[in-house]
């Protein structure tokens, strides 16, 4: 059985730090964006339509208020290219949310190509 895939990592612009960490399960998949630390903010879920439907997939705001467009935008963005269930968390603390989305978009570009860390594996 496999397991499932978690990558973490991080872009430093503006002398901010943007995180990502995300997570891929068979079903799946959330990401978690965050300013300056791993924080849950924003939580936002899409799933995606089936394959003979036109259109965005379904999104809705499950919690927080503040930065609902990004999260919505995003878990529909990983909803449509995974073709999965997909979560989506967007938390800011000093920056504004339109400032961040092309950040956090090549951070999202990142942890999903890249390859997970090997649990146990030693140097």
């Amino acid at each position: 059985m496999e397991r499932a895939k978690v990558v973490k990592d991080e872009i430093v612009e503006q002398n901010l730090r943007f995180l990502a960490v995300y997570v891929e399960t068979k079903n799946s998949c959330l990401i978690l964006l965050s300013e300056n630390e791993d924080k849950l903010g924003t939580l936002a879920i899409a799933v995606p339509k089936p394959q003979d439907t036109l259109g965005p997939p379904s999104s809705s705001v499950l919690l927080g208020d503040r930065n609902m467009i990004s999260a919505r935008m995003f878990a529909e963005y990983l909803a449509s290219k995974k073709k999965k269930i997909a979560l989506a968390s967007v938390y800011l603390e000093t920056i504004n949310e339109m400032q961040a989305q092309s950040i956090f978009m090549r951070l999202i570009e990142k942890v999903v190509r890249a390859e997970p860390e090997k649990e146990g594996a030693t140097a």
